[in-house]
C-alpha cells in the first residue's frame, strides 16, 4: 500500500450542500429550504412545539388534576398473590424483599405496599415498605409479623411560640432600675441647686430691708392722720 492508493473513509466522501447557487445546485430555487419563511433564515431556530405564534397544542388541550412531585409510588402486593406464590413454592414462610424480587412479584427498585385482598392462612414473616391496616390485622391474627423497610417518620413538632415576659416581672424590674438611677440624681442635685438657693435668700433679704425701713414711716403717718389737730379740737369745742 502506498500513499496514492489510500482512500478516505465513506463519511468523508459526502459532498457539502451548495447553498445559494440557484436551480443548478440540484436542490431547487430555494436550496432545499422550502419557500421563504422563518425557518428558511439562518436565525430561524424555534422551540419545539412553536406554531408560528398561534396557540400551541399543549396550551389548547384542557388540563385537570395535580401530580405531586414529592410523592412516593408504591407497588401493591395482595395476600392472594402471596398465597399463590407459596403454593408454587416460589417463597417460603420467611419472606424477604429479595425473595419477592426473585419470585418476580416486584422489581428491585419498587417500594412495596402489602394489601389485605384475598384469603390467607399461613403464619409468615414478610419484609415490605408499607402495609395496610387490613393486611396487618390478618397477618397478626395468624401469629405472623410485618417488618417495615421504610419506617414512617413522625412529623416534627411545631416550634413552641416564645412566651412573653409576665407583667409581674416587668414591674419588679422597674424599682431596681429606679434605685440604680436614684443615687446618681441625688449626687447631682446639690451641685445644681446650691447657687439658686443662695441667690433666692439674698433677694429675699434685700426685699425685706426696704420694706422694714418704709414700715415705721408709714406707721407714723397713720398715727398722725388718726390723731386730730389742735385747731380741729378748738373748732369742735
Amino acid at each position: 500500500m502506498e500513499l496514492h492508493n489510500l482512500e478516505s473513509p465513506a463519511p468523508n466522501k459526502k459532498t457539502r450542500k451548495r447553498v445559494g447557487r440557484g436551480e443548478g445546485s440540484g436542490l431547487g430555487k430555494q436550496s432545499g429550504k422550502g419557500h421563504n419563511g422563518q425557518k428558511a433564515r439562518g436565525s430561524g431556530k424555534v422551540a419545539v412545539g412553536f406554531e408560528g405564534g398561534q396557540m400551541p397544542l399543549q396550551r389548547r388541550i384542557p388540563k385537570y388534576g395535580f401530580k405531586n412531585f414529592n410523592r412516593v409510588a408504591y407497588v401493591s402486593l395482595n395476600l392472594y398473590q402471596l398465597a399463590e406464590a407459596m403454593k408454587q413454592k416460589k417463597v417460603g414462610t420467611k419472606i424477604t424483599f429479595d425473595d419477592l424480587v426473585k419470585a418476580r412479584l416486584v422489581d428491585q427498585n419498587d417500594k412495596v405496599k402489602l394489601l389485605g385482598h384475598g384469603d390467607f392462612d399461613k403464619k409468615i414473616t414478610i419484609e415490605v415498605h408499607k402495609a395496610s391496616a387490613s393486611a396487618k390485622a390478618k397477618i397478626e391474627e395468624l401469629g405472623g409479623t410485618i417488618e417495615l423497610l421504610l419506617k414512617e417518620e413522625a412529623p416534627a413538632p411545631a416550634p413552641a411560640p416564645k412566651a412573653a415576659k409576665p407583667a409581674k416581672e416587668v414591674k419588679a424590674e422597674a424599682p431596681e432600675a429606679a434605685a440604680e438611677e436614684a443615687p446618681v440624681q441625688a449626687e447631682e442635685a446639690p451641685a445644681v441647686e446650691e447657687a439658686p438657693v443662695e441667690t433666692a435668700e439674698a433677694e429675699v433679704k434685700e426685699a425685706a430691708e426696704p420694706a422694714a425701713e418704709q414700715a415705721p414711716e408709714a406707721s407714723a403717718e397713720e398715727s398722725d392722720a388718726s390723731e386730730p389737730s389742735a385747731d380741729e379740737e378748738s373748732k369742735d369745742s
